[in-house]
C-alpha cells in the first residue's frame, strides 16, 4: 500500500479550495479589457474568498465573541494587515524583504500604505497625507511591532465616523464597514478597469508562483 511521503510538497491554497495551479489555469482566460464575467469570477473565487477566509470572517468572529476587554487591538491589527494587502493588490505590488526589484516589488510599506489611504476612495475622505502617515506610524506600526497604539491614538468600538484623525480615534466597527465597502466597490471596478486588471494579474501571479 503506497503512502504519501511526509516530505512531499503540499499544494498551496491561495483561496479556499483553490490551489496555485487552479489560479494558473484560470488566469489563462483573463485578458485585461476582456470578458467582464471572467473578471467577476476571478474576484469572487480568488480574491474575495481569500479575504473572507483569512481576514473578514476572523474579524467577525472576534467581534461576535468579544467582551470589550481589549480585542479592538487584535481587530485593528488585522485591519492594518488587510489594508496593506488591499493596497498592494490595487497597485500590483509584491513584498520582498531583500533586494526588491521595482516597479512591482517593495520592501518598505510606508509609501504604499499611506498613498492608499489618502488617495483611494472612500478612505480619502478621512485621511490627508499627514493623517495617513500618523496612522501608519502610531497605529499600524505601533500595533504590529509593539502591540500598542502611540501618540494618543485609541481604539473604540463605534462612533460617528470610521476614523477621527483629529481626535486620534479608530472606531473599529465603523472602519471595518468602510473596508468592506471598499472591497465591494473594488470588485465592481475590477470588471471594467484595465489598469486594475493588470495589477490584479501581477499580484495573483506572484501569489501563485
Amino acid at each position: 500500500m503506497s503512502q504519501i511521503s511526509p516530505f512531499s510538497p503540499r499544494p498551496e491554497l491561495i483561496a479556499p479550495g483553490k490551489t496555485n495551479k487552479d489560479w494558473i489555469n484560470f488566469a489563462r482566460q483573463l485578458v485585461p479589457g476582456g470578458n467582464a464575467q471572467l473578471w467577476a469570477e476571478a474576484f469572487d473565487s480568488f480574491l474575495l474568498a481569500r479575504l473572507r477566509s483569512r481576514y473578514l470572517k476572523p474579524i467577525g468572529m472576534i467581534r461576535e465573541k468579544g467582551a470589550w476587554e481589549g480585542e479592538g487591538f487584535t481587530i485593528a491589527s488585522i485591519q492594518c494587515a488587510l489594508i496593506e494587502f488591499l493596497a498592494a493588490t490595487r497597485a500590483g505590488k509584491n513584498y520582498r524583504h531583500r533586494n526588491p526589484q521595482p516597479p512591482y516589488e517593495y520592501s518598505g510599506s510606508r509609501d504604499l500604505f499611506v498613498r492608499f489611504l489618502f488617495q483611494t476612495a472612500p478612505f480619502d475622505k478621512l485621511f490627508s497625507e499627514a493623517d495617513a502617515g500618523d496612522y501608519y506610524s502610531n497605529v499600524r506600526c505601533a500595533l504590529l511591532h509593539e502591540a500598542r497604539t502611540k501618540d494618543g491614538w485609541i481604539i473604540w468600538v463605534n462612533g460617528p465616523v470610521p476614523v477621527d484623525c483629529q481626535k486620534k480615534v479608530v472606531y473599529r466597527d465603523g472602519f471595518q464597514s468602510l473596508i468592506e465597502s471598499y472591497i465591494d466597490d473594488y470588485g465592481l471596478e475590477l470588471t471594467k478597469d484595465v489598469a486594475l486588471q493588470e495589477a490584479f494579474l501581477q499580484k495573483f501571479n506572484d501569489l501563485a508562483a
